[in-house]
């Protein structure tokens, strides 16, 4: 699944448009940057209510190429900043990672 077909099929709101073509190999949930960092793998989406910007550079550590800010979080202007830098994909969505989880998973995101 190509990160542009997420954005066809969740109502998000995008903070910085990273590769928008690059397929995504799974995904990590999470807001324990250690944790994060322990289990992601390379191309996972990474949904977090984590808005700071040293979550963007766990995603550079981990070669995460989005991240998905849930329940309503809004992304901090350093974040969005270094998102843009790094060509991270940013957005956020007013649902929590419960239900975001389970519209991947039915959309065939399931690793």
């Amino acid at each position: 699944m190509k990160i542009s077909e997420v954005f066809r099929s969740l109502d998000l709101e995008i903070h910085v448009e990273g590769d928008l073509g690059r397929a995504l190999s799974g995904g990590v949930v999470g807001d324990l940057l250690s944790f994060v960092m322990k289990v992601a793998g390379e191309g996972n989406i990474w949904i977090t209510v984590q808005n700071h910007v040293n979550v963007a550079a766990v995603a550079v550590l981990k070669e995460i190429p989005f991240i998905l800010l849930a329940s309503g979080r809004v992304p901090s202007p350093e974040l969005v900043d270094r998102c843009r830098q790094e060509g991270i994909t940013l957005a956020a969505s007013a649902l929590d990672a419960y239900p975001l989880c389970g519209k991947l998973y039915e959309l065939g995101l399931k690793d």
